[in-house]
């Protein structure tokens, strides 16, 4: 875990009282590495502790899983996820949305992506699915809403495939250096982002240079905030009434927080949210089950009923926290 300390003179006082406070542990969900989401965040981050005068602590990971389990745990406070796992946190680990992320251009959301090298000779969703067995594909993980569960639902379980045994080799890594694979022939699609896609061009400007997009997904919510249950009121209403402001004021300030904005790959601020917010990806995820449970194989028509009708209370059950908010 890594703390965010303020070497600034004027923020001695406020250094002072807040080091006998517990710190806010911050979750940040890694785009590109860990390291590089940290940085990203870091004058963000710096601003709150500075206007909260209390330690700000980060919990920055490698992996989905990671961040989740740190959840979990109990060892964050406020985080920034996307769908999937948010849906997690609000329906099992005590956590509410306040607020989502807003696009540089406005957008309240990204698109998926399977991306190939430009001189390809997949051309086509067509050509990519009439070769069973033959491509190497990376993804991300199981909880990445557009490394994995978009492409899965709208590309391979309609056609009764999974990528998992569809493809001759699946690799799992974070969405840089899924495209990076891509780039140096190690794999011949990989899936990705918008605002992945935006980053590894500004990064390998070269290797972006020699890749296409295959598949757009429409667009999918974009990540939010959560809080956890149990924070104290106060602090509760001054982060959510310092994160909402971010980057909306005028003067020098507003421009400097609006830079601080940008660091962070397409985001232009945040929107007030609640839980309602994530039905589309529990929605997602009932249409991929669904679909895997009707193509699959199994033993009896009765088993494959029963895991249909389990599918469809998981889904009900999955629904009430983000209604009921």
């Amino acid at each position: 875990m890594l703390g965010l300390l303020l070497c600034t003179d004027s923020a001695t006082a406020a250094g002072k009282s807040a080091a006998s406070a517990s710190p806010i542990r911050f979750g940040i969900l890694p785009i590109g590495s860990a390291a590089e989401s940290l940085e990203q965040w870091r004058p963000l981050l710096d601003d709150l502790q500075k206007r909260l005068g209390h330690p700000v602590t980060t919990v920055s990971v490698g992996s989905y899983a990671g961040l989740s389990d740190a959840i979990g745990a109990q060892r964050v406070d406020i985080a920034f996820l996307s769908g999937k796992l948010a849906v997690e946190a609000v329906t099992h680990q005590h956590m509410q949305v306040f607020a989502q992320f807003v696009r540089s251009d406005g957008a309240k959301g990204n698109v998926a992506m399977l991306v190939v090298r430009a001189d390809s000779s997949i051309h086509s969703l067509d050509d990519l699915l009439a070769m069973p067995g033959d491509w190497r594909y990376a993804r991300s993980e199981h909880l990445s809403v557009t490394g994995y569960t978009a492409p899965e639902a709208y590309v391979f379980a309609p056609h009764g495939l999974n990528s998992d045994t569809f493809f001759a080799s699946v690799r799992i890594g974070d969405h840089q250096s899924n495209l990076l694979a891509v780039a140096n022939r190690e794999v011949d699609v990989a899936s990705s982002n918008n605002p992945d896609m935006d980053l590894f061009r500004r990064n390998f400007p070269q290797e972006a240079a020699q890749l296409k997009v295959l598949w757009r997904s429409s667009l999918i919510p974009s990540g939010v905030l959560v809080l956890r249950d149990g924070m104290p009121a106060s602090l509760r209403r001054q982060l959510t009434d310092f994160l909402l402001a971010y980057g909306k004021g005028s003067g020098e300030a507003g421009v400097r927080e609006r830079a601080n904005l940008a660091r962070i790959p397409d985001l232009g601020g945040f929107a007030p949210e609640n839980n309602h917010v994530l039905q589309p990806f529990v929605d997602m995820q009932y249409t991929l089950l669904r679909q895997q449970a009707e193509h699959g194989q199994w033993v009896s028509r009765q088993a494959q009923q029963a895991r249909l009708v389990q599918i469809e209370k998981d889904y009900q059950r999955a629904l009430q926290p983000l209604l009921s908010h």
